[in-house]
């Protein structure tokens, strides 16, 4: 009988952390659209693509516009994944 678990049941924790929005503020602030892959995978693509078209078309003048964009979308990206962890 070398496969016996005993007869007993199995509890499985499963565990997600929740995302730092301070450090979410701190990777976009530091690396702008590539820091918001940290808490939102499609506004970092989405962000990346805009900064990248209004930067040419600006010649990186538009992009005082599009950074603070970044940092409040990152941050407001993470606290609604916390929020979906916790209810």
């Amino acid at each position: 009988m070398a496969n016996e678990t005993g007869g007993g049941s199995k509890t499985v924790l499963v565990t997600i952390s929740t995302k730092n929005i301070g450090l979410a503020i701190i990777l976009t602030v530091l690396f702008g659209p590539l820091g918001m892959f940290y808490s939102t995978i499609w506004g970092g693509i989405i962000m990346t693509v805009v900064n990248a078209i209004i930067g040419f078309f600006t010649f990186g003048f538009g992009l005082i516009i599009t950074w603070p964009i970044n940092i409040i979308w990152a941050a407001l990206a993470a606290r609604s994944y916390n929020k979906k962890l916790i209810s």
